[in-house]
């Protein structure tokens, strides 16, 4: 019995992960509407049978006057380290454009799936910082996550958080906004020494885009009120993921944004039926073979 076609929209689907959930959605045979600002997000990352629509989240209400079955609320500022120099930038999207889907979703009264961020969970440093204080990112996705519940049982709505954990693929940003395995893999393409924050001994668990838009598809379908982490089962350090690429490394200062291992349990997920199916070893293989 083929299951029942939904309209979905995706924030941010003209992202790196969002990219490949409106890819995935589409293949389900759903009707899908992307709203992204292109902040980071690009017109070469559209997939085909998917509507976008170019607009800022605290304005959905202009530009998503329907009432869809999910919105999967992906369209935030997502990098710790550089928040500290464009705090405004930070709370425009992810403080005035989720309270925006928030107020969209009340009215609405749809199933909200919201992306969290893992790094509320960091463990306490030496300097008892916790993880939500690192950065205003870290901040503005503690507090949503919380406003995300509170909505949930203030208004009576359907809601999941997900919690992603160093999601890596093809269509990974590098430069300004990216993350460390496509910084790596385009200077290791480019025949550049990799640039290593210290202490190089951070531990972090890296998992595939694939893996988590298949995290995010079960919490959409059966993910009821509660909150999941999508991640793979193997953590490496920043140091160990380097050396797999078997080139040059550069060490570089650490930055005052460093935050300790995070420790992650899929088990609900799991009971959801998602498995891991790919691992970072794999794919920096594949990187490397190519050159």
């Amino acid at each position: 019995m083929s299951k029942p076609k939904k309209i979905i929209v995706v924030t941010g689907g003209a992202g790196f992960i969002g990219s490949h959930l409106c890819e995935r959605l589409v293949k389900d045979g759903h009707t899908v509407v992307s709203l992204d600002n292109y902040f980071t997000g690009s017109t070469d990352n559209h997939v085909k049978g998917v509507e976008y629509r170019k607009g800022h989240t605290k304005d959905i209400e202009k530009h998503v006057p329907e009432t869809p079955d999910i919105v999967y609320h992906l369209g935030e500022y997502s990098r710790t380290a550089v928040a500290i120099e464009e705090p405004n930038v930070v709370f425009d999207l992810n403080t005035l454009g989720t309270f925006g889907v928030l107020e969209h979703w009340r009215k609405r009264k749809y199933k909200l799936v919201y992306a969290g961020s893992s790094t509320k969970f960091a463990d306490v440093r030496a300097d008892h910082i916790e993880g939500r204080h690192l950065s205003p990112y870290t901040y503005a996705k503690a507090v949503n996550t919380d406003l995300v519940r509170d909505y949930g049982r203030w208004y009576q709505l359907p809601w999941a958080i997900a919690y992603f954990y160093n999601v890596y693929g093809p269509r990974e940003l590098s430069g300004k906004y990216g993350t460390v395995v496509e910084i790596f893999k385009q200077q290791y393409l480019a025949g550049q020494p990799l640039t290593m924050r210290l202490p190089g001994t951070q531990k972090r668990t890296y998992t595939h885009v694939l893996d988590t838009v298949n995290g995010l598809i079960h919490i959409g379908e059966q993910g009821n009120n509660d909150e999941f982490g999508i991640a793979a089962h193997e953590t490496y350090t920043t140091r160990a993921v380097a050396e797999m690429f078997d080139t040059e490394i550069e060490e570089l200062p650490a930055r005052k944004t460093s935050r300790p291992s995070t420790p992650v349990d899929t088990s609900k997920l799991e009971t959801l039926g998602w498995q891991q199916q790919h691992y970072l070893t794999d794919y920096i293989k594949s990187i490397t073979r190519s050159r």
